[in-house]
């Protein structure tokens, strides 16, 4: 495949072109969009649609609204941009290389290792706010409006949210607050490209009238075609002459802009909804020929229409190669397929989902029962609470989303409803920090403890889909008490063959090697995986490693633990969650109360760092947590045979 950008010059040519001012623009926007596909493509992963969506506003804002360029990054009178959502990053790095910011080597390196993180970064020059779980951006925005108020600085701030972000609570407290304290140099400018994920906004949690709620809560308002430069720049222009009041544009826009089959729904419907299939990932080989095609179309005509001369397009094509496709365990496929069948004989059962029914593989729950499903939108907080009122009602609520916003944005809701003595189930999609592409805001590596410090809570994560099953079943049918599953939504690198006579019994794990040298607890696809490969090289060099599947992240059974110990001199415990307060602290626990730690020696290998991006052997290796790392740091030997290499099934292609 190849993966050429657009160069940099070609875009300095455009910009330094004088001819009719808003074809330039859209030459140089669909120029940007050209390039975002490719790094998009390139790393196999990303988010398309509002990339393409939100590239006129931010083209418009950075070629002629704000003084950044003139003034530098590094001034405190500058112009400050940065996007909320932040899944239109792509788009924004791309726009950031054709001015000069990011070089090209680091754009087609997107969601790699010391490349450009999945969601904005501030270690990235031209990044000025870390964004990705969403809601916080115009707050964010507003302490910089206030700071430049206190400084006596100049500049004005422009933050671009989401529409579907609009149903996170705070969003809300921002827009009150924000009003009443009078802060006027902040404009905040809505991607209203009408879907989120992959629904309509107005089928999942609508949030019309939007103009006239946000006119509500005291602020300047207006609504505009957020694809035509000659309106942005009079709505820009009128903006100037509002000073008494911060001010918003919802920019209607279309998702997908600039190629005809992303910006168009499929015609595909679930439940009556219309799906969108271009929120995130990356395109297929013939779907990205075609949008390149389309775009090279679109960009020579708009070059011949303004006169420049033809743009220098290069030629990206596929190589032809047939790809084979290995059949790849998803734990989550199981977690659905074992809500359905709960369900036909378990009537209490109610399933919550906060807008990823597809990622969370729901869809098949909603189908069947769609009396039992109840879609909350991006409302995390609401969502954990509802459950709470679900079951103080008698009925079994189970709440899905990804792991690093239902434990942390939500935790002192589920620690009320840990108070009322009912039984919830909170399942964490996207635990741990692989797949590592979407950046730190996405790799969950601070739940279990968080979770852990609740009273009345079983954490769970399973190793393989039949361990799922009998997890989802055991949480829902049998559990007294909160239950809290771990689910990787990644493919599983290998499915991990559990003992023939393993019973899923609380507290209780499973040996899934020999060893006597020394003994490794672990739990997951991801990390039980590594920890066998580790296991390969050491038996090469006559050292035996027991490792162990423990899915019981705060449960252990004192005397299968003292049983599986015996005859162990060292011990290790290997996480994708921070080293503190995960299962090796309670596993230390453990060991200190039945009086057996002073004799072995204990060694925690989980995270000591902020997680970082990049595909998951590169973040892997990164933090010394792949196979041939641990089987180094638990033997000591620096230079273990690699010639003869063990059975590593992630490789260096692309993150999920």
């Amino acid at each position: 495949m190849s993966y050429k950008l657009i160069q940099k010059t070609e875009f300095d040519k455009v910009k330094s072109f004088n001819g009719d001012w808003q074809t330039k623009m859209k030459l140089f926007a669909y120029m940007c969009r050209y390039n975002t596909l490719v790094a998009v493509k390139k790393a196999g992963s990303g988010h398309l649609g509002s990339s393409l969506s939100a590239m006129d506003i931010t083209t418009y804002l950075y070629l002629n609204e704000m003084n950044v360029f003139n003034v530098g990054f590094d001034s405190p009178d500058r112009d400050i941009y940065f996007s909320s959502k932040g899944h239109d990053v792509p788009g924004l790095y791309s726009l950031l290389y054709a001015l000069g910011i990011i070089p090209e080597e680091k754009l087609l390196m997107l969601r790699r290792l010391h490349g450009l993180d999945g969601h904005p970064e501030v270690r990235q020059k031209g990044i000025e706010a870390s964004t990705g779980s969403l809601g916080m951006g115009i707050s964010k925005a507003k302490g910089m409006a206030w700071a430049k108020n206190y400084n006596k600085n100049k500049g004005h701030i422009y933050v671009l949210t989401g529409d579907g972000e609009f149903q996170e609570g705070q969003i809300w407290e921002s827009l009150q607050t924000t009003a009443h304290q009078k802060i006027n140099n902040v404009t905040a400018i809505m991607d209203h490209n009408k879907y989120q994920t992959d629904m309509l906004v107005a089928d999942v949690n609508n949030i019309e009238d939007v103009v006239e709620k946000v006119k509500a809560f005291g602020w300047y308002v207006v609504r505009v075609d957020g694809h035509d430069y000659n309106i942005l720049k009079q709505t820009f222009s009128d903006l100037k002459k509002v000073t008494n009041k911060p001010k918003m544009i919802i920019a209607d826009t279309i998702k997908g802009r600039g190629v005809s089959f992303m910006e168009k729904p499929l015609t595909e419907t679930f439940q009556g909804k219309t799906l969108y299939k271009w929120h995130s990932g990356a395109p297929d080989d013939e779907s990205y020929e075609k949008a390149l095609t389309e775009l090279t179309e679109t960009i020579n005509k708009l070059s011949d229409k303004l006169g420049i001369g033809k743009i220098q397009i290069p030629e990206n094509k596929a190589e032809g190669k047939s790809i084979t496709k290995l059949e790849k365990e998803f734990v989550t496929d199981a977690y659905g397929d074992a809500l359905v069948e709960i369900a036909k004989t378990n009537k209490k059962l109610v399933v919550l989902d906060g807008d990823l029914s597809a990622d969370c593989k729901l869809r098949k729950f909603e189908k069947a029962f769609p009396d039992r499903f109840i879609e909350n939108g991006i409302a995390e907080q609401d969502m954990v609470s509802m459950a709470g009122g679900l079951a103080r009602m008698g009925l079994i609520p189970l709440v899905n989303t990804f792991a690093s916003f239902l434990a942390a944005r939500a935790n002192e809701q589920i620690y009320n409803n840990a108070g009322e003595q009912t039984k919830i189930i909170y399942t964490c999609h996207f635990s741990g920090m692989i797949p590592a592409g979407p950046g730190k805001s996405h790799q969950s590596v601070r739940d279990i403890s968080l979770f852990g410090a609740l009273p009345n809570v079983t954490i769970i994560q399973p190793c393989n889909a039949e361990e799922t099953k009998w997890a989802t079943e055991y949480c829902v049918n049998e559990s007294k008490e909160n239950c809290v599953l771990r689910l990787v939504i990644g493919p599983s690198p290998e499915k991990i063959q559990l003992p023939k006579d393993y019973k899923f019994t609380i507290g209780v794990g499973a040996e899934l090697t020999e060893g006597n040298d020394a003994i490794l607890f672990s739990y997951g696809p991801v990390m039980l995986h590594e920890a066998l490969v580790a296991a390969e090289y050491l038996r090469k060099i006559d050292f035996g490693l027991k490792v162990i599947n423990m899915p019981w992240l705060n449960k252990i059974d004192k005397d299968w633990l003292k049983e599986i110990i015996k005859d162990q001199k060292r011990i290790f415990v290997l996480e994708d969650h921070s080293a503190i307060a995960g299962l090796a602290d309670r596993l230390l626990n453990e060991l200190v109360s039945i009086g057996v730690i002073r004799d072995l020696e204990f060694n925690n290998l989980g995270l000591r760092e902020y997680p970082e991006c990049g595909t998951p052997l590169e973040v892997l290796e990164y933090h010394k947590l792949d196979g041939k790392s641990l089987a180094q740091r638990i033997s000591g030997i620096a230079d273990i045979e690699s010639s003869d290499i063990a059975k590593q099934k992630y490789t260096e292609e692309a993150p999920q």
